[in-house]
C-alpha cells in the first residue's frame, strides 16, 4: 500500500493544489493527514472540501483545527494565530465547521502498517524538536512507525538498541528505507507553512510493501497565497513568513 502523507496544511489552497498536482504522476492508494487542515491561510473550506474529495482520505484534529472550529477557544495562541483562528471559524461553513469538530484525536491507527499523530501520539499539542522529546515518546509508546506534525519542520527520528538518530532531510527528495527491529518518529513537514527555512511544500509517501518513505519538496505560487491573505485581511505576517519559510 502507498500512503500520501500530508500535515499542516492551514487554509493553503496554492500549495495543497501543487502537491495534488504533483502527485497525478505518481501512485498512491490512500491519504492521511496529520492535522491543522486550516488556520493561518485565506482557504479553509476550499481545503477541506478538496480533501474530503480526495480518495480514501483519513484525518485526525490538529491544535488550530479545535480553535477554528471552536473546541478550545486559544489561550495559548498568539495575537496573530489567534485573529487567524477566529476570522477562519467565521468563515467555515456549517458543514466544515461540523466535519473539523468531528476530527478523531491522535493517535490512529492506519491499516496495522503505522500510526499518526499530530503532536505526539503521547500528547496532542506537545511537540518534538529533538531527541529528548523523541526519546520520551519512544519510552512512553510501543509503535514501530508513527507519522507526527505539528512542528512543521521535516525531520526523522530512529531508535535501534544502540541509540537514537535524527536524520535532517534535504533536497527536492528524500528517500529512506526503514530497517527492522528499528523504531521511527516522522515528520513529513508542512504542506501549506514550512518553517525550516525552504518555502516549498513539504510532504511523503509511504511505501509500505517496501517499507520506504520519500519526503518530497514541491514549489507552489506563494505570490498567490500570499495575495489571498492580504485580500481577506489576515494579518500580513501570515502573508510575508511564506517567502523564507519560517
Amino acid at each position: 500500500m502507498r500512503y500520501l502523507i500530508l500535515s499542516d496544511v492551514h487554509s493553503n489552497m496554492d500549495a495543497l493544489l501543487a502537491v495534488l498536482q504533483f502527485m497525478r504522476r505518481k501512485r498512491w492508494d490512500k491519504a492521511v493527514c496529520l492535522g491543522d487542515l486550516v488556520g493561518y491561510g485565506a482557504n479553509p473550506n476550499q481545503v477541506i472540501d478538496t480533501l474530503r474529495k480526495t480518495r480514501s482520505f483519513t484525518a485526525i484534529r490538529g491544535n488550530h483545527d479545535k480553535v477554528c472550529s471552536g473546541i478550545e477557544e486559544g489561550e495559548m495562541f498568539n495575537r496573530i494565530a489567534l485573529e487567524a483562528a477566529m476570522w477562519t471559524r467565521k468563515k467555515l461553513t456549517r458543514f466544515n465547521l461540523q466535519w473539523l469538530r468531528a476530527l478523531p484525536q491522535g493517535p490512529v491507527d492506519i491499516d496495522g502498517a503505522f500510526s499518526i499523530a499530530h503532536g505526539t501520539p503521547v500528547d496532542e499539542d506537545a511537540y518534538i524538536f529533538g531527541e529528548i522529546e523523541a526519546l520520551n515518546v519512544f519510552r512512553h509508546t510501543s509503535d514501530g512507525l508513527c507519522f507526527f506534525g505539528h512542528s512543521h519542520f521535516p525531520v526523522v527520528f530512529s531508535l535501534s538498541p544502540d541509540s537514537i538518530t535524527t536524520i535532517l532531510t534535504s533536497g527536492s527528495s528524500f528517500r529512506i528505507r526503514l530497517q527492522e527491529g528499528v523504531r521511527y518518529l516522522i515528520n513529513p513537514g508542512s504542506v501549506g507553512q514550512p518553517r525550516d527555512g525552504n518555502p516549498q511544500s513539504s510532504f511523503a509517501l509511504f511505501d509500505s510493501k517496501v517499507r520506504v518513505v520519500t519526503i518530497y519538496r514541491v514549489g507552489y505560487s506563494i505570490a498567490s497565497a500570499q495575495r489571498r491573505i492580504q485580500r481577506a485581511g489576515l494579518p500580513r505576517p501570515l502573508a510575508d513568513r511564506l517567502s523564507i519559510g519560517r
